[in-house]
C-alpha cells in the first residue's frame, strides 16, 4: 500500500518453499540450503532459508511500483538474518531523498513475528528514468 505522502510502498509475503524451489530452477542456483529441508535442517539455520537475490527482486519490485519508469542506478544490500520458508515478512522501499543523483530509497525485508530486520539496504533510481506523470511517490 502507498502511504498517504506516497513515498513509501510495503507489500506482507510469506515465502514458501515453492517460491524457493522455483526461484532455485529459473536462476540455476539450488545450493540445498534453500532447496532441501532435510540437508538444511543440518545446518546452524536449521531449515530452508531464502536466496537474498529472492529477496532483492522482490524489493526491486516495490521500487518499480513505487517509481514507475525509474531506471535503477545502484543498490546495496546487507544481509543481517535468515529470511527462513514459511515466515510473514514486511517488505519495504522508502523514497528518503531526491537531487542531482537521483532518487534515494531506504529498503527493508523484516520478519513480522519479531520484527527482525533480515535485509535492508539502499537503492539510487536515475532521475531521468521517472516519469513525471506517473511519479507518484516523489513529486518534482
Amino acid at each position: 500500500m502507498v502511504t498517504a505522502a506516497a513515498r513509501e510502498l510495503a507489500v506482507e509475503r510469506t515465502l514458501t518453499q515453492r517460491d524457493f524451489d522455483r526461484f532455485a530452477a529459473l536462476s540455476g542456483d539450488d545450493n540445498p540450503i534453500h532447496v532441501d529441508p532435510d540437508f538444511s535442517a543440518r545446518t546452524r539455520f536449521g531449515r530452508t532459508v531464502a536466496h537474498g537475490l529472492l529477496l532483492s527482486t522482490v524489493l526491486h519490485g516495490l521500487i518499480d511500483r513505487l517509481l514507475p519508469g525509474g531506471r535503477l542506478s545502484s543498490q546495496a544490500l546487507t544481509f543481517l538474518a535468515p529470511t527462513y520458508t514459511d515466515e510473514p515478512m514486511r517488505f519495504a522501499a522508502a523514497i528518503t531523498a531526491r537531487d542531482d543523483d537521483g532518487v534515494h530509497v531506504r529498503l527493508t525485508c523484516e520478519r513480522l513475528a519479531d520484527g527482525t530486520a533480515t535485509c535492508e539496504g539502499t537503492a539510487l533510481v536515475d532521475p531521468t528514468s521517472v516519469h513525471p506523470a506517473k511519479d507518484r511517490a516523489c513529486p518534482s
